[in-house]
């Protein structure tokens, strides 16, 4: 290619000219982003929280089980997909020692399927930890992460985000069924906190599991909740899809309310026949045009209030709002009569905000708010993505109870990851609120050396790496972090 009279080459391929590749590299370290996890989960006190609560069983084998789930979940989190994938940690046996075995990996786990008491102990071991870190995120300069919705900061408010999925299981599993979307595997029940992105709590379940089951979405809150420390817990919201809109749940939702505390929940509501009646009732002027996230307003989406003219809502003791958008081709198969007469596609929340709505939020009982509010409830899809990224694409053991002690250390790695963000990277624009893949290509396998100097062990990384001083930072105030009492 020649410019300005003068001939040079573009993308030479000479670039491997005297190259070779040997393995008998000292002193290398894969993953270094690892030393992050591990610290967090040290400087916390989960791992010693965890290993205490094995110590109750009354066993003494060679690992510490608290260990081992810890380093189980760092290697999930930095992407291993089965329990032999701990291996992922041997080269870094300078650093952490010897990785445990697969088979010390599963005989760790399999006692959290077991018995309902150790994970009833492990949930009050997460949760008494869980209120050091929170103390330590209110204490940040940017403060606790209220959310923001519509304009409005939710400040108090803890947001939690309960839905379900499905778990495909691709060789015979036990508890493996076929599900509603006529798959096969598992449908397990979470929640999760829209605040901090942490995973509360999480139910694995049968692929035959209902979806809109009372009794596992009253376990699922009633976990949650728990995880929740009590200084928090005075104003609280919970979203649920349509799944949620069961008698039993919603009366148990209201009946949470006390003098000391404050819970309001937006449900998403099957549409009836009645509700359509209810729907065409409506005049022209009870439409309000409705909210995007940012607060302006959306040209093609009203938003209006069904309370006075549906039975239900009194039946039910709930407000209702109807949404109404313009059908896109996808919708056009499953338009109703009403639907396709009108020329809109409509979608109902039942909610218990009535005129006063989340108190210390002004004009959040607005109806346009409140629609706003609940559609944001659709950012706990992100947060099953990234628990699938995070160890819940595949079950890997074909035994139940090993199983629920894989869930458990993914949701143990979803915890980490989210609280290394928040402890060590707050002030990241872009690692902040980053996805687990691309904390992985910028932090978590970042290649390093091991050397020793002066009786000190030292991990030094490339002066050229892009994300070097968010390791730095975020490494020392891991390491600044005060121990918990």
């Amino acid at each position: 290619m020649a410019e300005n009279g003068r001939t040079f080459r573009v993308n030479s391929t000479a670039w491997d000219r005297r190259l070779s590749v040997r393995v008998d590299g000292k002193g290398l370290i894969g993953h270094a982003g690892a030393v992050l996890l591990r610290k967090c989960a040290d400087q916390t006190g989960l791992t010693g929280a965890l290993g205490a609560v094995f110590a109750r069983l009354g066993t003494v084998p060679v690992w510490d089980r608290g260990v081992v789930l810890i380093q189980l979940a760092v290697a999930i989190t930095l992407g291993a997909t089965s329990m032999r994938q701990i291996v992922l940690l041997a080269h870094q046996e300078a650093l952490f020692g010897a990785p445990p075995s697969d088979s010390t990996v599963r005989r760790s786990l399999e006692p959290v399927g077991e018995g309902e008491r150790l994970r009833i102990w492990i949930a009050r071991a997460r949760a008494r930890v869980r209120r050091h870190v929170w103390t330590l995120i209110a204490q940040r300069e940017a403060g606790f992460p209220w959310l923001q919705v519509a304009g409005k900061v939710l400040t108090g408010w803890v947001v939690i985000d309960i839905d379900a999925t499905l778990i495909t299981a691709h060789s015979p599993k036990e508890g493996a069924a076929a599900t509603f979307k006529k798959t096969w595997g598992f449908h397990p029940l979470g929640a999760w906190c829209a605040n901090t992105q942490e995973s509360l709590a999480m139910l694995l379940r049968k692929g035959s599991a209902g979806s809109n089951t009372v009794a596992d979405h009253l376990e699922v809150l009633a976990a949650a909740i728990e995880q929740i420390p009590a200084r928090w817990r005075a104003k609280l919201l919970i979203r649920i899809d349509g799944a949620g809109a069961t008698h039993d749940l919603l009366e148990r939702l209201e009946k949470l309310n006390t003098t000391r505390r404050t819970v309001r929940f937006t449900v998403g509501w099957t549409i009836t026949e009645v509700d359509e009646a209810a729907i065409a009732a409506l005049p022209t002027m009870a439409w309000e045009a409705a909210l995007r996230q940012d607060g302006t307003v959306h040209p093609q989406a009203g938003v209006a209030e069904l309370t006075g003219v549906n039975a239900r809502a009194g039946m039910w003791k709930v407000r209702l709002l109807v949404r109404r958008v313009k059908p896109s081709g996808r919708h056009a198969a499953k338009l109703t009569a009403l639907e396709k007469q009108t020329g809109g596609k409509y979608s109902i929340i039942a909610t218990n905000m009535g005129p006063r709505g989340m108190r210390g939020v002004p004009g959040s009982h607005q109806a346009q708010f409140i629609d706003v509010l609940h559609r944001s409830h659709a950012s706990v899809e992100d947060r099953v993505r990234t628990s699938k990224a995070m160890g819940l694409r595949n079950l890997p053991s074909k035994t139940w109870n090993v199983n629920v002690g894989w869930v458990l250390a993914a949701n143990i790695a979803a915890d980490l990851d989210a609280w290394t963000r928040l402890l060590g990277l707050y002030d990241d624009a872009e690692l902040a609120r980053a996805e687990p893949q691309t904390m992985r290509y910028c932090l978590w396998h970042l290649p390093a050396r091991l050397v020793s100097h002066a009786r000190r062990r030292i991990v030094k990384i490339s002066a050229t790496w892009p994300w070097r001083q968010a390791f730095l930072t975020c490494w020392a105030r891991l390491c600044a972090l005060p121990a918990p009492t």
